[in-house]
């Protein structure tokens, strides 16, 4: 199904190196900076994207080039990600069975969920979200 449940840890250290970020998205480090972009995505009117994964799972590795390419195509949608290992207490608080989770949210509420490393899915929900949020007008 392209889902890792935490017990999947391989010891390869060449999947360490996994880089989720790059393109337009960002790197959740702390509670702080997850809080800080969701205040910032709420005053720009911003859906989020938050892929929780890590950096251990083959999945999250195959679809991260792809988020980052989801991310530059579609700037009017904030893209974070979020290591499950590094913040393992908020990931839980998530509820995180699998990595990679995506939650889709809009004013900090859920919005959507898709869990696994399924990239057409992944395209279709975010290609769903844009077409049923009207497009802001820029203002002058």
């Amino acid at each position: 199904m392209g889902s890792c449940v935490s017990k999947c840890k391989e010891d390869d250290d060449s999947i360490h190196n996994v880089d989720f970020s790059g393109g337009n998205v960002h790197l959740i480090t702390t509670k702080e900076s997850w809080d800080e972009k969701l205040a910032e995505a709420g005053r720009d009117g911003k859906i989020v994207i938050a892929n929780f994964s890590a950096t251990w799972c083959g999945p999250c590795k195959v679809v991260a080039p792809f988020y980052i390419e989801l991310s530059e195509k579609h700037p009017s949608i904030m893209f974070l990600v979020v290591d499950v290992d590094e913040l393992s207490d908020f990931s839980s608080s998530w509820d995180i069975k699998a990595t990679p989770t995506f939650f889709f949210l809009k004013n900090g509420q859920q919005i959507g969920k898709l869990v696994g490393a399924n990239k057409p899915e992944l395209q279709k929900k975010v290609t769903s979200i844009l077409d049923s949020v009207p497009e802001n007008p820029q203002r002058p």
